[in-house]
C-alpha cells in the first residue's frame, strides 16, 4: 500500500499510471509520468490505493483535471501575452494615427498660410505694376 502522506510543495511529483484498466505488466509501455509542480499543496493529486479500483479512478480524474488545469493556465498566459502584444500595436496605431491628424492638421495650416502668401504677393506684384506705370508716366511727363 502507498502512503497517502503529503510530500513538501517545493518538491516535483511525478506520478506514473496507465490510463487502461488492465493490471499485467504489459501495460506499462502505456505509462507515462505526471508532474504537477505550479499545483498548490492542497491540489496536488494524493497517490492512489492500488488494491482500491475506486482509488486508481478517482486519483486518474484528478491527474486529468490537474493536466486540464495546467493546460487552461498556459493558454491564459498566452492569451496574456497576445494581449499585451494587441495593446502595444493598438498604441503604435494610435500614436500613427495621432501624428497623422497632427500632419494633417499642419498640411491645412501651411496650405492656408501659402495661399495667403500667393494672395500677399499677387497683391504687391498689382502694386509694383502700378507703381512702375506711375513712375514711367513721371518720366515721360518730365
Amino acid at each position: 500500500m502507498i502512503s497517502t502522506a503529503r510530500i513538501p510543495a517545493d518538491k516535483p511529483v511525478q506520478i506514473s499510471f496507465s490510463l487502461n484498466d488492465s493490471t499485467d505488466e504489459s501495460s506499462t509501455k502505456n505509462t507515462f509520468p505526471l508532474a504537477f509542480p505550479d499545483l498548490q499543496q492542497q491540489l496536488q493529486p494524493l497517490p492512489p490505493c492500488n488494491t482500491s479500483k475506486e482509488s486508481m479512478q478517482v486519483f486518474k480524474q484528478h491527474c486529468k483535471i490537474a493536466e486540464e488545469y495546467h493546460e487552461v493556465k498556459r493558454e491564459i498566459l498566452l492569451l496574456e501575452e497576445r494581449k499585451k502584444e494587441l495593446i502595444a500595436r493598438l498604441d503604435k496605431v494610435e500614436k500613427e494615427n495621432l501624428d497623422a491628424a497632427h500632419l494633417a492638421l499642419e498640411y491645412d495650416d501651411l496650405t492656408n498660410e501659402n495661399q495667403s502668401l500667393n494672395l500677399a504677393h499677387s497683391r504687391c506684384k498689382e502694386q509694383l505694376e502700378k507703381l512702375r506705370i506711375q513712375y514711367q508716366k513721371r518720366q515721360g511727363s518730365s
